[in-house]
């Protein structure tokens, strides 16, 4: 043991020279190379950055543009539901104005048909009456008189009558 502890100045010389050129052959053989890979590895994993930074302001550029286009699309949305409300809401009115108009049509026809109806019942109704008076006046006086002048006496008295 004693002998590794003992300091031999050939051995440190030569300790020293091996280290050295140990050394040297690392520098020249195995740093450039080593360190040549450090710095390649560094600037790939520097631009891979740089890539995924740019990648990331993309993303977020389109997903604002996505969200600007979604906010357009549900405005236009909200403009055709409106739109279509108000159409349908006019459409509704326009129906229910023309069935309005339909139904006073109708309704006028009907009064003028029903005043038709009236005037054709009393004309009736008139030379009807106008022929029971001729009958009954014939046999009261039991002549017998002209049937046009009995109808033209009768025809008299009743336009003289109040209408109704």
């Amino acid at each position: 043991m004693e002998t590794l502890l003992r300091i031999e100045p050939g051995m440190i010389i030569w300790t020293l020279l091996t280290f050295g050129l140990l050394l040297y052959l690392l520098k020249k053989f195995a740093w450039k190379p080593l360190l040549g890979a450090l710095e390649s590895r560094e600037e790939r994993i520097r631009s891979d950055l740089v890539r995924t930074k740019h990648a990331r302001e993309e993303a977020e550029k389109l997903a604002a543009e996505r969200r600007g286009q979604l906010q357009a699309a549900e405005l236009e949305a909200r403009r055709i539901i409106d739109e279509a409300r108000k159409t349908a809401e006019n459409l509704q009115k326009e129906i229910l104005r023309q069935a309005d108009e339909k139904a006073q049509a109708r309704i006028t026809q009907a009064l003028a048909e029903i005043r038709r109806e009236k005037e054709t019942a009393f004309a009736q109704l008139k030379a009807q009456v106008a022929d029971f008076a001729i009958a009954a006046a014939s046999r009261i006086l039991r002549e017998e008189v002209d049937s046009d002048r009995n109808r033209q006496l009768v025809d008299e008295f009743i336009a003289r009558l109040p209408r109704n």
